[in-house]
This record gives structure tokens, sequence and C-alpha cells, in this order.
């Protein structure tokens, strides 16, 4: 219930005199005016914000931030909220805004690592609607197919077709992240819709990786985290590592320089892990694999780099050291396999590692024991084929490497990838 004077033209708690006088009182303060810092105009500034509750992590009552707790905090005998002054229409905004997003069951928000990340558009958007199903993980096939072809509706103008909806609409996505009672900005982005779809669209491109017919064809940003985490769980993800790849998809720009390290750390690390039955477990999975290749290309492709690019699929005409070690190592570990049917770990569970950090350590004995493993095998035609395929890997080959660099890792890892999934792919008759 509210009052209006007679003749005026609003109410008795819209007049200036009286919102004025409430500003003086809630602000403590003689002389309360002050330049808001969001605003950049003359507003009373708010000494205490209100809290900002939902954000993974911090505590359930909430947490602030902007907050100056302790007098070690303080400047000029400013106290709390006075050191950083932000008006009390801005700060009611942008509190009431981001509690509104942040709320349980909002389809504006998403969980990336330890980042509770909100987006929205200056307009009504239909991007806000599948914005998340492009990296949460809850995405299923048909929803993937359904963002694809909205990317497409969006990206209509580079291919001389009218959009659909409009492209330079405004686009923010905040990533906020726990610190104790505060909460600390972990990563910010303002674009337009249509820079916010093509770089999402390269980030797929970028990730596109053959894989198997009962694999998705898109992998969400969950899974590739999920990729680099120790034994595989989300809560393992390393923090500053999902925010930066947010940061790099939204921006096309380089991928964090720790992520190519810390996917092929695990790689490595999970090189001998068993499953609940006793079987080695893949540690050069697709996603991983997805991830390495995504990293080489992007790279290549910003700074300029005059080297091949990392294929989608087995490039049998790429003649890096890494790649070329890594077909190598698949196609040894394949006879192994042929020549000892069900065997229960092969020679990755036991030299992967060093194989792709070390070669020179390794290798030889690795070519000892396939001349091994091909006298066993039967089928003498088969053993003719896997000595040609040996011999044409080789040839570009001028003596094992004592060390590989990181990024000849990653290309290790794909190169074994590509020539694995090649063994498994149904080869048409040319005829």
């Amino acid at each position: 219930m509210s009052f209006q004077l007679q003749d005026d033209v609003c109410l008795v708690c819209e007049k200036p005199t009286v919102v004025e006088l409430l500003q003086k009182r809630q602000s403590g303060e003689d002389n309360p005016q002050n330049i808001c810092l969001v605003r950049g105009i003359n507003d009373v500034p708010v000494r205490l914000h209100t809290a900002i509750k939902g954000v993974w992590g911090a505590q359930t009552s909430g947490a602030n931030i902007v907050s100056f707790n302790l007098e070690a905090f303080e400047s000029f005998g400013k106290k709390q909220g006075f050191n950083a002054p932000v008006g009390s229409k801005a700060e009611f905004a942008y509190t009431t805004a981001l509690n509104m997003l942040l709320k349980k069951g909002s389809p504006q928000r998403m969980q990336v690592g330890d980042a509770s990340t909100v987006f929205w558009a200056e307009k009504e958007h239909k991007l806000e609607s599948v914005f998340a199903d492009l990296f949460d993980t809850s995405v299923k096939d048909d929803q993937t197919q359904d963002a694809k072809a909205l990317i497409a509706a969006f990206r209509a103008p580079q291919i001389g077709v009218k959009p659909e909806l409009d492209p330079q609409t405004r686009f923010y996505v905040l990533g906020l992240a726990p610190n104790a009672a505060r909460i600390a900005v972990r990563f910010w982005y303002e674009g337009t819709v249509q820079q916010v779809v093509d770089n999402i669209n390269q980030h797929f491109e970028d990730c596109e990786i053959v894989h198997g017919p009962k694999q998705p064809s898109t992998l969400s940003l969950f899974r590739l985290l999920k990729s680099t985490a120790v034994q595989g769980d989300s809560k393992n993800i390393q923090p500053n590592i999902a925010g930066d790849m947010m940061r790099s998809i939204l921006n096309g720009t380089p991928y964090p320089k720790s992520l190519l390290s810390s996917v092929i750390n695990r790689t490595k690390a999970e090189q001998s892990r068993k499953d609940q039955n006793g079987k080695s477990m893949q540690n050069v999975s697709y996603p991983r694999v997805s991830l390495i290749k995504a990293i080489l290309v992007r790279d290549t492709k910003y700074y300029q780099r005059n080297q091949k690019e990392v294929g989608m699929s087995l490039d049998k005409t790429n003649i890096n050291i890494g790649y070329r070690l890594g077909r190598l190592f698949a196609v040894l570990e394949k006879v192994q396999e042929e020549a000892n049917p069900g065997i229960n770990a092969t020679i990755r569970d036991r030299f992967y590692g060093a194989a792709s950090s070390t070669p020179v350590a390794v290798f030889a004995l690795l070519m000892k024991l396939k001349n091994h493993h091909l006298a066993k095998l039967e089928n003498r035609g088969r053993a003719v084929s896997f000595e040609k395929l040996i011999s044409e890997i080789i040839s570009e080959i001028n003596g094992f490497t004592p060390h590989l660099s990181l990024a000849d890792q990653g290309r290790f890892a794909v190169g074994y990838y590509h020539q694995r999934q090649d063994f498994f792919t149904k080869k048409e008759n040319s005829n």
C-alpha cells in the first residue's frame, strides 16, 4: 500500500525530497553524494552491498563481490563500501540481477570448473536458451544437432543468407568463483551474438577428430575438462584451467599453455589403470586426443607457425617425428595384440610414457619385440602387411630422438590415436 498527494503525478515515496532524505539516512554521513564507479554520476554510495547467493562453493548465506571487512583494506578513513563507492541504484541493479541469474533452476547459468557462470543478452535472444547446451553436461545428440543448426542460422550472413535472428545483439558471460567470504570474478566476456557463435563454431571445428560410431560428434566443455582431471573426477578439475579455457573459446584465442601439459600428464599417469574387471583402460581416449588436437591446431593457426597442422584423421603425409612415432607405436601394439589374442596388458601399459617423451630409451627394444611377435602370426600375409606399414612409417624417421618436446608429445598421442582408429575403420572397396 502506498500514498499519493492530490494533484501530484507520483507517489509520496517517489518524490525527490523523500528519496534524498532516505538515502542520507541509509548512508549515515552528512555528505553522501559521490561519483558512482559503475554509472559515473553522482549518487549515494552503499556502505554494505547485498549478498550474492547461488555461487557454487561459497557460503550458503551469500557472499560479496565488494567487501571491506577489515581496517587493513580501508584507506583515507573511508569505511567499508565507501572505499569503492557504488551508487545505490547500481548496487541494487547488479545484486538483484545476479541473484536472479544464479538462483536454483535458472536456465541462464552453468558450472565451468569451480566458476558459476551466468550469461545474458542485452535483449531477449534465442541464444540465451541454448548457450548452456553447447558447454554443459546435459547435452544429448539431438540437442547438439539443434545447437549446430542454430549456429548455422546465426552465421547465415557469412554465406549470403538472411539471418533469422539479430546477430549484432550484445552478449555477456560472467564467471564467479568462491573465495572465502568473497566472490572472485574468474572471467568476463562481452561481444556480439555473431562473435560468440563464430568462436564457438571454431572451437567445435578445432576439436573435431575421427571417432567411433557410437561416440558423440561434439564433446561438451565439461567432458573435455574431465579428461584433464585426476581419476576423471570433475572435482579435480584445476580451477584456473576451466576459466582460462572458457575465455579462450569465447575470444577465439589459443588455449591456455598449462592445458596441454595437464592433459599429456594425465595420459601418461593413467597408462596402466585398470577398470573394475581388471582390463586396461584407454588412456589415449577420444576426449583427450580431441583436446590435444584442438590445442595444436589453434596454436599453429594463431601464431602462423611454419608446420603442418594436425588433421582430423590419419595423415600419411605428416612427417613430424612425434606424429610418426605415435603411429609406429600403435602398429607395434597392434602386432602384439594379434600375435597374443586375449592379452590383458600391451606395450601401451608399460611403455607409453617413455615412448612418448624419450623414444630412444624404448623403441629399440620394441622393434626387437616386434620381430618376435611377427614370427608368431599364423597369417603370413598379415605379417607382410605389418612389415610394409612399419617400413612406410619409419622411412621418414632418421633415428629415434632422445627427447620429444611437449607439442610433439601431443602429436605422438594424436598419431597413435589416428593409427588405432584406422585399424578399426572399415575399408571401402576401391573397385
